[in-house]
């Protein structure tokens, strides 16, 4: 019997295809990988990504090879970051024959904080997201964060004589980069417009200080995005961004919302 890779099997999505219509991007999307990110002490954490990958076909090509995104995926042995992007997309163009691309990396992302008063040490995991897309000469990187903060109503501190409603809130911040950023500068910018940060682990005396410091530190959801805009207006390395933040209200059955875009380079 025949081994199975000498064997003739007709390449289909090789084929020409006469509607003469190009694809923007086909690819695979929500595949899983364990993979191994760098923060920014230089530690290796171990995670799992949600992976997207996709590239432009022709008008004249019937389909791409999508078994070829994946050889390209698992063949890397890197670990991933920013810097890291560029050379992987270049191996997927080359790899798929393609003149431009996409490509995801969506994971959980975990640092070691230290509570505010007690310094117990604890894991604080935020929403991460690597993004690159382009040509082999003009790939565009970019890092999201999701962080997880505390916001107080002014308007509800102001008002009232006791207390004041406290949320927790989701910053996002999707940061096209001009030079190496690492992630944990996008978190703290989050995490300085906020009323408080969140922390994983608390003892009493850091219980104190968190709920103290959310109201003596009131934020709208609209004070939340301008702060972390005038952070990013200052920072060169980033080139275009795009700050939201979601508050979960504790006196409504809705959120509220604010966002922010800007392409600093049309400036």
């Amino acid at each position: 019997m025949n081994a199975p890779e000498r064997l003739f099997l007709p390449d289909i999505q090789s084929q020409p295809d006469h509607r003469a219509i190009a694809i923007d991007r086909v690819g695979i999307r929500g595949l899983r990988h364990p993979i191994k990110v760098t923060t920014a002490s230089g530690v290796a954490i171990a995670t799992i990504a949600t992976v997207d990958m996709s590239v432009a076909l022709p008008a004249t090509l019937k389909g791409t090879h999508m078994s070829r995104f994946l050889e390209v995926l698992q063949a890397y042995e890197g670990e991933f970051c920013a810097a890291a992007l560029p050379g992987l997309m270049r191996t997927m163009l080359g790899r798929l024959d393609a003149g431009t691309g996409t490509l995801s990396l969506r994971f959980p992302y975990f640092i070691m904080k230290r509570a505010p008063v007690s310094g117990v040490e604890s894991l604080m995991d935020y929403e991460m997201c690597l993004r690159a897309k382009g040509g082999a000469h003009d790939i565009e990187i970019a890092i999201e964060v999701g962080v997880p903060v505390t916001s107080l109503c002014p308007c509800s501190k102001e008002i009232s004589a006791y207390g004041a409603h406290i949320q927790r809130s989701v910053v996002t911040i999707a940061a096209t980069l001009d030079a190496p950023l690492d992630p944990e500068d996008l978190i703290a910018m989050a995490e300085r417009a906020a009323s408080c940060e969140l922390y994983g682990l608390l003892k009493r005396p850091d219980e104190k200080y968190v709920t103290e410091r959310a109201y003596d530190n009131p934020k709208f959801v609209e004070d939340l995005v301008r702060d972390v805009a005038l952070d990013l207006e200052r920072d060169p390395r980033v080139a275009a961004y795009l700050v939201t933040s979601e508050n979960f209200e504790s006196i409504h059955n809705h959120s509220a919302y604010a966002a922010i875009e800007r392409d600093k380079r049309a400036a």
